[in-house]
């Protein structure tokens, strides 16, 4: 599986495990997304696959290397999709 299919099935699980927002958004917690079973079997690089959608802009949270313990409250945002006009 490559990069970008990662980064997809991560915005799929932030969706699953993460809060919707009234602007389009999901939030979720570094230490949820850590602690989930599905998501500790699938990627075996989480924090990697985090900073690669952090660097495509699909999501956003605050600093760069995520620790579990340490980083667990730390807020996940999958930013709502753009919408484009014709």
């Amino acid at each position: 599986m490559n990069v970008e299919e990662e980064v997809e099935r991560l915005k799929e699980e932030i969706k699953r495990l993460g809060i919707a927002q009234d602007d389009g958004s999901y939030k979720v917690t570094f230490g949820v997304l850590f602690n989930d079973d599905r998501c500790a079997n699938f990627f075996e690089a989480l924090v990697g696959t985090l900073r690669a959608a952090k660097k495509r802009k699909f999501l956003t949270y605050d600093g760069e290397l995520l620790l579990q313990g340490v980083h667990d409250n730390v807020e996940i945002i999958l930013k709502p999709p753009l919408v484009t006009t014709s």
